[in-house]
């Protein structure tokens, strides 16, 4: 897992956080062209934990949340874009386009899933029409914006983590914003393979439905269904 520091089109730090025992990255024969921080857990925490631990205390004036299993640059730099996108006033969280590793657009924007939305995405195959949230393998916030909302709520173990940080963005008023920049996402889909991902997956989304972003976010939102 890596989190990123931003300022104005510069990657001043990167913490990346070893949930499972491995070998940290070998830089290059030049060093890194930012500051490398390793952070490696006794045991694996959750995404959410991870994220706002790697970010505590940061100076910086924007974040990245980022997926280890995310390419960057096979279609030029996102950085640049994100933080243009990141600095226009009323903005919360800039995120890339995402593709697979074959080129395919990923459905990283979706609808508030609300019972009815998820019975015609995956029972009627029909596509969301809009988008209340986005897949957090890769956005760019600016850091008062992740800090006046708190971060990640750390009670989601792993998955909708980013549904309800999505959620509390915009009940504070703040927009979510596509920039024009893409990134490669292998998106493993562990709740469709394995069976403890899938029970996270599902109480999380318990917890969602039952947390007050959710239950705000319909009020505000009278037309969802």
């Amino acid at each position: 897992m890596q989190l990123m520091d931003l300022q104005l089109s510069v990657l001043t730090r990167v913490v990346l956080t070893l949930n499972t025992p491995e070998e940290a990255p070998i830089p290059p024969s030049e060093g890194w062209p930012f500051n490398l921080q390793v952070v490696r857990n006794p045991s694996p925490q959750g995404f959410g934990r991870n994220h706002n631990k790697a970010l505590m205390g940061t100076t910086e004036d924007f974040v990245c949340a980022l997926n280890p299993d995310v390419e960057l640059f096979d279609s030029g730099n996102p950085f640049g874009q994100l933080l243009a996108v990141a600095c226009q006033p009323g903005v919360g969280c800039a995120y890339p386009r995402q593709v697979d590793v074959r080129g395919r657009v990923q459905d990283s924007e979706r609808a508030l899933p609300t019972p009815a939305a998820l019975w015609r995405r995956w029972v009627l195959r029909r596509p969301d029409a809009r988008v209340d949230w986005v897949n957090a393998a890769c956005m760019v916030l600016p850091r008062s914006v992740w800090e006046s909302v708190g971060g990640f709520d750390e009670s989601y173990h792993m998955y909708c983590e980013d549904v309800d940080l999505c959620l509390r963005i915009q009940l504070a008023g703040y927009r979510l914003q596509k920039a024009d920049c893409t990134v490669v996402h292998a998106g493993n889909r562990a709740s469709h393979r394995k069976l403890n991902h899938l029970r996270w997956h599902i109480s999380s989304m318990l917890r969602l439905w039952a947390s007050p972003a959710y239950r705000c976010y319909k009020k505000m939102r009278p037309s969802l269904r």
